[in-house]
């Protein structure tokens, strides 16, 4: 009996993970699988990033990945922002390089940081439905010698994490 249960729980969390876009949710009123964003929302505007640092271009982009997200993992449609229900807006505040390791006094390991400010506002109501300050996305990359990685991996790294984590923000609470 124990191993059939543990087959059937196995089976429900694959049927959660295969689903594209989907996932369990355990609210209050048991679990369900689809999508854990806001069905009710339709639409969603997603003006360019504002960029505060001197990394050139980084906020084409950070929005430009936030918006292929959008479109892989959620029901939204991306439209401009008179026809949005919902209006996604951030502000990029830092972008930097942290070692995280050396060897004979040289760095064998980088990080390159990007540090957010965003806010997920519902446009009929003009309340925000997520805020968030300090939101951090790395991505690492090997400027040592042989390997020799360009700034650019670490820093699409970072982007992709951004992209990936502020959408998942993004998700009804459960």
């Amino acid at each position: 009996m124990r191993r059939v249960r543990s087959c059937v729980t196995a089976a429900a969390l694959g049927v959660c993970l295969v689903s594209f876009g989907a996932g369990c949710s355990g609210s209050g009123e048991g679990y369900r699988i689809g999508s854990l964003h806001d069905t009710s929302v339709r639409t969603i505007a997603v003006p360019m990033f504002e960029n505060l640092t001197y990394a050139n271009g980084l906020e084409a982009r950070l929005t430009e990945a936030i918006i292929t997200e959008i479109h892989h993992k959620t029901p939204w449609r991306v439209v401009p922002t008179a026809q949005a229900q919902t209006t996604l807006e951030g502000t990029i505040t830092d972008s930097s390089l942290r070692t995280l390791s050396t060897e004979r006094g040289y760095v064998e390991q980088n990080a390159y940081v990007i540090t957010v400010d965003f806010s997920w506002s519902d446009n009929a109501r003009g309340e925000a439905k997520v805020v968030r300050h300090g939101f951090r996305g790395v991505g690492s990359f090997v400027p040592a010698q042989g390997v020799g990685e360009p700034i650019e991996i670490g820093e699409r790294e970072a982007i992709a994490e951004l992209a990936r984590d502020i959408v998942a923000e993004l998700a009804s609470d459960w």
